[in-house]
């Protein structure tokens, strides 16, 4: 085992930054994202997990985005903005960014958002400050094509780039000209906005650091076809002549579907990528390890063997296995990843070879709880079966079930079994019995879902995979704080060197 690349032995808390509190619709970097940094302190937590942080498309889920290196406006915080004089609170609360505290209305968000950061940045004099100067420089790579990207796409009333006109859509040489031209004041104020978006997170990236946590970033295998990243980048991705995809991405049937999961995006031309060193790979995993001190590498397993399914197929049933780029392309990660680390999400089919490269790099797998506990007693996601302590083990992720939510479905007889497993004799204490099984684990890392420690049912559930429209909604309110007790988190950490 590589021993460089195992974490901190440590706990810590798997919070989206779109669940936490704020008055304005959807969470941001502003006061409550500090006070939950506080709160996993005082709760003896090290790490703090979020989701992917790009700007959502269609279906809000932040691993479908319109760029692989651009974050999301709605995280920019409006309060922020108003302290420094580029809105008024009059202008803020003009709108009704929510029905509900604990729910994210993204309609309105879309709505009524930019209308207010195009307020902000009619005011803003960030031309003349030097560390604009210095943010666009060192995001030369993809902040031009983005912003210019978004103006383009606003342009045609927000429809994907695959319907634009002909000539913006090959990117011709004097079609990047005129729009660039044409919507020049456009182009800046989305150039603007990732501003924002990089200072704010970096300052709250800075206290959280300063206070002993380490911030886990998610990161998709893949990018969605309406991104900016392979508009300008279409030869690096499967693409007939007219830029439509040739084969699309996805997992094939199993025991959860019986049609398997078509994610529909395009996949990369890996021999293409090959021949100029993984360039693309090198500048995203730069740029993402700037923004994180561990990153998560969502669907690991696709870089050994991937699956391809034609994209004319509107189910998985049809795919193939096609081989990764493998250690190459790990090679080019490693070279460029500075000081960050990697967790490798590992769940699915287990070949030997995703095996062979897991141990030859050392970075940590995954394991989740809840796909232990339908037994027998030697399924390896169960604690008593961890080989290894370079793992992260979590009572589950943003697409599984709570736990609340997944044990009511449980029969008595399956119960009786899991209560005798964890130890405790009340389903009450259930819950508090499993997050004890992971913090005694050898597992490096256990992280919690916050909706677990709140007891929270699937109605907090974060993501239903395969569906759309009820997904990536549910937020923390503030008063939720109260229901945790930090002391047995704490007592916890102690009794089990977290």
């Amino acid at each position: 085992m590589n021993e460089k690349q195992r974490l901190e032995r440590g706990a810590g808390i798997l919070l989206p930054v779109s669940s936490i509190p704020s008055p304005y619709g959807i969470g941001t970097f502003g006061r409550e994202a500090y006070n939950f940094v506080d709160f996993l302190k005082n709760a003896g937590c090290i790490y703090w997990q979020v989701l992917p942080v790009g700007p959502t498309s269609y279906g809000d889920s932040p691993y479908q985005s319109f760029s692989a290196f651009a974050g999301n406006p709605y995280f920019i915080d409006l309060e922020v903005l108003i302290e420094e004089g580029l809105l008024t609170r009059d202008e803020v609360i003009n709108y009704v960014w929510m029905d509900t505290a604990d729910t994210v209305d993204y309609a309105k968000l879309y709505n009524n958002r930019f209308t207010v950061l195009k307020k902000a940045f009619i005011r803003s004099k960030h031309t003349e400050q030097p560390d604009f100067l210095i943010f666009c420089r060192e995001n030369a790579f993809w902040l031009k094509d983005y912003s210019l990207y978004m103006a383009i796409k606003e342009h045609f009333n927000s429809v994907e780039w695959l319907l634009w006109e002909e000539d913006i859509r090959n990117r011709t040489e004097d079609s990047v000209q005129y729009f660039s031209e044409l919507l020049k004041k456009e182009v800046d104020f989305w150039t603007f906005l990732q501003y924002k978006f990089r200072a704010q997170w970096n300052k709250l990236k800075s206290y959280a650091n300063s206070n002993g946590i380490s911030i886990i970033g998610d990161i998709p295998l893949y990018v969605a076809l309406d991104s900016s990243d392979v508009w300008v980048h279409g030869d690096l991705f499967e693409l007939d002549e007219r830029k439509r995809p040739i084969h699309v991405a996805g997992v094939p049937p199993d025991v959860f579907s019986n049609e398997g999961q078509r994610w529909g995006n395009p996949l990369y031309q890996w021999k293409v990528m090959e021949r100029d060193g993984f360039s693309w790979w090198r500048e995203r995993i730069k740029h993402v390890a700037s923004l994180y001190d561990i990153i998560r590498i969502d669907h690991f397993i696709g870089m050994v063997n991937y699956y391809s399914i034609p994209a004319d197929c509107t189910t998985a049933v049809n795919g193939e296995w096609r081989q990764g780029p493998g250690r190459k392309l790990m090679n080019a990660i490693k070279e460029s990843i500075g000081t960050a680390k990697i967790i490798a999400e590992d769940l699915g089919v287990l070949t030997k070879k995703v095996k062979t490269l897991l141990k030859a790099t050392g970075y940590p797998g995954m394991k989740i709880l809840e796909f232990g506990l339908d037994g027998p007693a030697n399924n390896d996601y169960l604690p008593h079966n961890y080989s290894t302590p370079n793992i992260v083990v979590y009572t589950g992720t943003h697409d599984n079930e709570t736990l609340t939510g997944y044990l009511k479905k449980k029969s008595k007889k399956e119960m009786q079994y899991i209560c005798s497993y964890f130890n405790v004799n009340s389903k009450n204490k259930l819950t508090d019995g499993i997050i004890r099984s992971l913090y005694s684990s050898i597992a490096d890392v256990a992280i919690i879902q916050m909706q677990d420690l709140l007891k929270l049912d699937n109605k907090a559930r974060m993501n239903f995979p395969s569906t759309v429209g009820d997904n990536w909604k549910w937020r923390l309110l503030t008063s939720q704080y109260e229901e945790i007790d930090t002391s047995f988190l704490l007592e916890l950490g102690k009794l089990y060197r977290r």
